[in-house]
């Protein structure tokens, strides 16, 4: 999507800190943070929502839970939050699917 913020961060057409690449999806600090620990973890295929993902999108979705396992132990964190928006109505601010990764 030429005009997702979410596609031109994984693209690194805009800039963000990133902590983790890999082959599905990428993780960066949240400009906002919530916690010390607050990362988003974003699929590189542009998914708008869980509300809209299509059967194909499960493996994806799937992995995200596993970079936000490895995520969490190779940065030490002894328990976090995983938080998913879906749609608007459900807090969701960009139509980008992201899994937030809380910490203290």
């Amino acid at each position: 999507m030429p005009d997702c913020l979410f596609c031109k961060i994984v693209a690194k057409e805009i800039p963000s800190e990133m902590i983790y690449e890999g082959s599905l999806a990428v993780a960066f600090k949240d400009l906002y943070p919530k916690a010390k620990h607050h990362y988003l973890i974003v699929p590189r295929k542009h998914i708008e929502s869980v509300i809209t993902m299509e059967e194909d999108d499960q493996g994806v979705m799937g992995h995200l839970l596993w970079d936000a396992h490895k995520i969490g132990k190779d940065l030490g964190l002894e328990g976090y939050k995983l938080q998913l928006n879906c749609g608007k109505k459900g807090g969701q601010e960009i139509d980008h699917v992201h899994l937030h990764l809380l910490a203290d």
